[in-house]
């Protein structure tokens, strides 16, 4: 049984947890392309090393950053985002308003 530790509630079953994708800078959502934005969503480096990685604990709705390692799959660090995410990301209305006309026109 593999055990992964989540920072909010101890270490758990790996059953409890659902990988969200590699860590990665988003795009500024208001200018890039859907080029850019394809890429930071669907895209991934899949290098063989320690990435680090968005990982949620299903039963408490928690999301938490984790680094592992590619090769081994060994998870060496579990931490909460608040250590590297100091603000949220606000999406402009005027983008949304915009990208729905779009699809309906």
């Amino acid at each position: 049984m593999k055990i992964i530790n989540c920072p909010l509630n101890g270490p758990r079953n790996s059953s409890e947890f659902v990988h969200g994708g590699e860590l990665r800078e988003m795009p500024d959502p208001n200018n890039c392309t859907d080029r850019e934005w394809a890429e930071y969503v669907f895209y991934s480096d899949n290098q063989i090393g320690v990435i680090t990685e968005w990982w949620l604990h299903a039963p408490s709705g928690y999301w938490f950053i984790a680094e592992r390692h590619t090769g081994s799959d060994e998870i060496l660090r579990t931490y909460d985002p608040s250590e590297i995410f100091t603000k949220r990301v606000e999406f402009s209305a005027k983008a949304e308003s915009s990208q729905s006309e779009e699809i309906t026109a």
